[in-house]
């Protein structure tokens, strides 16, 4: 058996997970990245995706992170996410409601190139939610 690390996801209302694990997988601006006991101290950005951990027990779980930052030091990852939720956390009619608002405003007139860039990071946002749901089940 491995070494653990200590994860922490941390938003700006409260603290997600807070707990020992075998290993984390995160989505990286410049792709997934994993970290495992002794990896190198780095500090990087983090885009909206998937987060895969497995605890001690050896229990694989995901949460939805919308972006932030992690760092990774002292067998110590903290991620600070502009938003995120646990898997069993995430309300799949708010998710399928998104969705369609994000196609409805995408389809519409593009007047401004902010509404039509929110509209596309919505759009990815309810995406992932779902797909997580959808891989849980």
């Amino acid at each position: 058996m491995a070494a653990n690390i200590k994860l922490a996801v941390i938003t700006p209302e409260k603290t997600i997970i807070n707990e020992s694990v075998e290993i984390v997988v995160a989505p990286g601006v410049n792709g997934e990245f994993g970290i495992l006991y002794g990896h190198a101290p780095f500090l990087t950005i983090l885009k909206t995706g998937i987060l895969k951990y497995r605890n001690a027990s050896g229990i694989e779980k995901i949460a939805f992170l919308n972006g932030g930052y992690a760092e990774a030091i002292l067998n110590r990852v903290t991620v600070l996410a502009e938003s995120a939720e646990r898997s069993p956390d995430i309300d799949e009619q708010r998710a399928r409601e998104a969705l369609n608002r994000a196609k409805q405003r995408l389809s519409a007139d593009h007047s401004t190139a902010i509404d039509y860039e929110r509209a596309k990071l919505a759009l990815h946002r309810a995406l992932v939610r779902l797909k997580i749901l959808q891989s849980s089940r």
